[in-house]
């Protein structure tokens, strides 16, 4: 909940002029509804994607405040689904998350869907049970062919605007035997391999490339760092040099 719609025409005007010149990685923007249909206008005729940070799983109806798939739709390409701070706060969970993004697969949306441990599961060892739950729970009766468009996020909670990342070691675990093998028993080996897993959690232009060097780690997402211009445009590249040298 950042920006105002001027506030966020001025961030992506300035931050464009450098995506613009990062290749060979996919780029996405999701700002607030509200400057969806602006932020759509600066990057029309360029590669950077466009998604929204949340959306109901109903197409229409008296759900008053809610913004519909089509709504979506009609100016994006992504929608991030179930993040950290929908769950704790909104009380999301992992049967409403999977409904979104059922709603996703039927309007042709790819979703960015989140999951992760908080501190207390992390320090209980929880992380592997819970992880693993909210994999296969969320994405439960996506079709096969749909799979490979979807885009896991693992962002532990304890990392979130923390400063405190996840080792990238500990991620590469988590993305690996954790989520990848959940992949593995929804879709089977080859489409698991096929679906992209991001790490989210104090992502910055430090410790991207650390990130972005293990193999199971497909990308970021990013918050904070991605309302710095220099910043997010470093990590773009960091993905980006990372893509050349795999």
């Amino acid at each position: 909940m950042n920006k105002t719609v001027a506030e966020a025409r001025e961030l992506v005007s300035t931050m464009g002029q450098g995506l613009k010149q990062v290749k060979g990685v996919e780029k996405v923007l999701c700002p607030p509804f509200m400057s969806l249909v602006a932020v759509a206008n600066l990057l029309g005729g360029t590669d950077i994607g466009l998604g929204a940070q949340n959306m109901h799983w109903e197409d229409k109806g008296a759900f008053t405040g809610e913004i519909a798939p089509g709504m979506v739709k009609e100016f994006c390409q992504y929608v991030i689904l179930g993040h950290s701070e929908r769950r704790t706060y909104f009380g999301e969970t992992d049967e409403t998350i999977n409904k979104k993004v059922l709603a996703a697969q039927k309007h042709g949306l790819t979703p960015i869907v989140c999951i992760g441990e908080t501190l207390a599961q992390y320090e209980a060892g929880e992380t592997a049970e819970v992880v693993r739950r909210q994999t296969l729970e969320g994405l439960k009766g996506i079709a096969p062919a749909f799979a490979p468009q979807v885009v896991v996020a693992y962002e532990p909670v304890w990392a979130i605007g923390t400063g405190k990342a996840s080792s990238a070691e500990n991620a590469e675990y988590v993305h690996r035997d954790v989520v990848r093998a959940a992949l593995k028993d929804l879709f089977g080996e080859e489409t698991a391999q096929s679906i992209r897993i991001l790490y989210g959690g104090s992502v910055t232009a430090a410790n991207a490339a650390e990130f972005f060097a293990r193999p199971n780690i497909d990308g970021a997402l990013v918050g904070g760092a991605s309302l710095k211009t220099e910043e997010f445009v470093a990590i773009a590249q960091a993905a980006a040099q990372s893509s050349i040298r795999g």
